[in-house]
């Protein structure tokens, strides 16, 4: 089961980093995947500095965890995602909802899963030992 869990975060790892490069590349395009769209140049930079270094960092911590079996690495995505999945669940009581608006959750929160679950499994510190 490690193994298969190191795998699957490398992959999504891999996965996060592509679509943090692709946002650097093509912020229009990927801004209409996920239901934005750039307001001039203010708009283009957010894009492609927001986007992309969330996705990066997300990216780059997955990979990198798994990669050297570091789980305290792991912790950096997974609080990512959970707090995306909570603003998302804000937004979704403030505003409400559309057609779309759940799969993006869904995601977030299996890759949370996911990401603690390769924490529990390769060698991490223990909580308190991150925090003191």
């Amino acid at each position: 089961m490690r193994i298969a869990v190191i795998a699957l975060i490398f992959l999504a790892g891999m996965f996060n980093l592509l679509l943090g490069i692709s946002f650097l590349l093509d912020p229009a395009g990927m801004g209409r995947q996920f239901g934005v769209s750039p307001n001039g140049p203010l708009g283009f930079a957010v894009l492609r500095a927001d986007f992309m270094a969330f996705f990066v960092v997300i990216g780059l911590s997955m990979l990198r965890g798994a990669w050297k079996r570091n789980g305290d690495l792991l912790l950096v995505p997974a609080a990512l995602f959970a707090l995306a999945f909570a603003g998302r669940a804000y937004s979704a009581v403030v505003t409400g909802t559309q057609p779309g608006f759940y799969e993006p959750m869904v995601v977030e929160a299996l890759q949370v899963v996911l990401l603690l679950i390769g924490w529990r499994v390769v060698p991490h510190h223990k909580i308190e030992e991150l925090t003191s």
